[in-house]
């Protein structure tokens, strides 16, 4: 049976940020995060350009019958392209890049781009799964055995992030297709949350607090009572019956 996502969004500049760097887009379809970065102003460019890319996808993917991973790297490749475009205009722009985190949803299945250290999660049967792996130094210094999870948490070098969409050329995203079950539960968020809150943490919030508008404020809340060092961006999203509805709310700085 095709189902619906029912789905809030919010995003903040955190407690030691002065301008808000991220950018987010939810829809009834589509779900994205981009953490910016380059300074000068073009962090928050990156970002907002990749965001645009998506809600023109967004507006002009057919309802039905869209091929979900190709959609996704297509639009993924075209926001790169904008970026080097932009940089191009602007030499001071040279080096900007964004992180971006994007589910795009059919009814059945939800196809998943990531690069970057922006995060997706899933809630199903009471479980939480992390969805992409980090594309940072530290991960990889995990991967190869030379630093443990928790020793990478507190790693000088743990915001050294090695792949992002940017202007210096195409980054290849991690693609995955995912089928979407009645009652699972998606977070997509930038690492202004997790550098704060654990998944234990995330995990106690998405099970207890049912309304995606008050858990997207929660988790933002506890993230700034925690001193987030970055922005925070958060999409909460549900897989929903057929006429249950949806929800879209944006926070200063959420959207393109």
């Amino acid at each position: 049976m095709k189902h619906n996502i029912r789905y809030a969004a919010g995003s903040d500049v955190g407690r030691r940020r002065e301008q808000n760097e991220d950018s987010g887009y939810a829809s009834g379809r589509l779900l994205v995060v981009a953490d910016g970065m380059g300074g000068h102003a073009a962090g928050e460019l990156a970002s907002s350009a990749a965001i645009a890319v998506m809600r023109e996808m967004d507006a002009t993917l057919p309802e039905t019958g869209a091929d979900l991973e190709a959609a996704l790297e297509a639009a993924i490749a075209e926001a790169g392209r904008r970026l080097v475009e932009l940089a191009d205009i602007d030499p001071a722009r040279r080096g900007m890049g964004t992180t971006v985190t994007a589910m795009l949803f059919d009814g059945y299945r939800f196809a998943l781009a990531h690069l970057g250290d922006s995060r997706g999660y899933l809630l199903r049967d009471g479980a939480l799964y992390q969805m992409t792996k980090d594309h940072t130094l530290v991960q990889s210094m995990v991967d190869e055995g030379r630093i443990t999870e928790d020793q990478a948490a507190v790693h000088p070098r743990r915001s050294m992030v090695l792949r992002v969409l940017g202007s210096e050329g195409r980054a290849e995203p991690d693609m995955a297709l995912r089928e979407a079950e009645p009652d699972d539960r998606y977070l997509l968020c930038s690492d202004g949350l997790t550098a704060v809150l654990g998944p234990e943490m995330l995990h106690e919030v998405l099970t207890t607090v049912a309304d995606p508008v008050v858990a997207v404020q929660r988790l933002i809340d506890l993230a700034n009572e925690g001193g987030s060092p970055d922005n925070v961006t958060v999409i909460v999203a549900d897989v929903v019956a057929p006429g249950a509805g949806d929800v879209a709310v944006y926070r200063v700085g959420a959207g393109a």
